[in-house]
């Protein structure tokens, strides 16, 4: 993980801070065309930004509370939704399988009904709009290969073992 928030992540926000200097300079000389072009890294690299920082913070080793599970209204809730623990994350694990190339999956909550859902999101597009974050699991190679290899369902399981539900907890209160 240290090469993937070294090198991965800092490119990202690198890359998304070169994009939005080339469209101020753009905007300044109202060079529409060049804005327009910009959209796609912008999102790309700020998506890749956004969805890093949330993903650290979800992360804790076992001995800062890794791996507990969630409590109080988070538990609840998941547990009414999906049955149980355990259910939600056969089900996000079986979600992050069935990406085709890279992506996310995310633990969502819908900021008008407040109902948490599972979201997958194909290379680095965040969540914006009608969902809030609230846990989000790289599928990126870059994110398991130097541990895992090509056997990403065994990352799937394992990060549950380093999952940080407090912070979980306190974006979805």
């Amino acid at each position: 993980m240290e090469l993937h928030h070294k090198n991965h992540h800092n490119t990202y926000v690198n890359s998304y801070n070169t994009a939005v200097e080339q469209l101020q300079e753009a905007q300044h000389k109202g060079d529409i065309a060049a804005q327009i072009s910009l959209k796609p890294a912008i999102n790309f690299h700020g998506g890749g930004h956004l969805n890093h920082t949330l993903f650290w913070e979800n992360l804790a080793p076992k001995s800062a509370g890794g791996g507990e599970p969630p409590s109080g209204a988070l538990a609840k809730a998941i547990d009414e939704t999906y049955g149980s623990l355990g259910e939600f994350q056969n089900k996000v694990n079986t979600a992050l399988a069935g990406i085709q190339g890279s992506g996310w999956a995310w633990l969502v909550k819908d900021k008008q009904t407040g109902q948490i859902s599972i979201r997958t999101y194909a290379n680095q597009d965040p969540v914006v709009g009608q969902f809030e974050p609230l846990l989000g699991i790289d599928a990126w190679e870059h994110a398991y290969y130097l541990d895992y290899q090509n056997r990403k369902a065994e990352y799937f399981k394992a990060i549950w073992e380093v999952i940080n539900w407090k912070t979980v907890e306190k974006r979805f209160s």
